[in-house]
């Protein structure tokens, strides 16, 4: 199993949604995040000293088969990309087990 997790702009979320659903992705986590990227490239805060403003962006959180990961990772990247600088990044990280609270179930079958 693997998670992906993918920092988007939140404009772009609708078509990020739709290109998962065409994949067959049923479960999706988003969560409204701040954050800055590598680039450094944000706007200055006012002068009341806090530092630089941070970018409001979405965290899209996905669990999936290792089959089906590239499939989902594909299509978060295209229908998110816009080609400016701030599109987002997608990370990809192993998932060890998972676990159904309500029924107990275990691995692939909690998906």
């Amino acid at each position: 199993m693997k998670k992906i997790e993918a920092f988007i702009r939140p404009e772009k979320y609708k078509d990020v949604q739709r290109a998962l659903r065409k994949e067959g992705c049923r479960s999706v986590t988003v969560i409204p995040v701040q954050g800055r990227g590598a680039s450094g490239e944000t706007k200055e805060a006012p002068r009341s000293g806090r530092g630089p403003l941070l970018a409001e962006t979405w965290k899209v959180e996905i669990v999936c088969s290792d089959k089906v990961v590239h499939a989902l990772l594909r299509a978060v990247a295209q229908s998110a990309w816009t080609g400016k600088t701030g599109d987002g990044k997608i990370f990809v990280s192993p998932i060890d087990q998972a676990v159904r609270i309500r029924t107990g179930e275990s691995g692939e079958e909690v998906l």
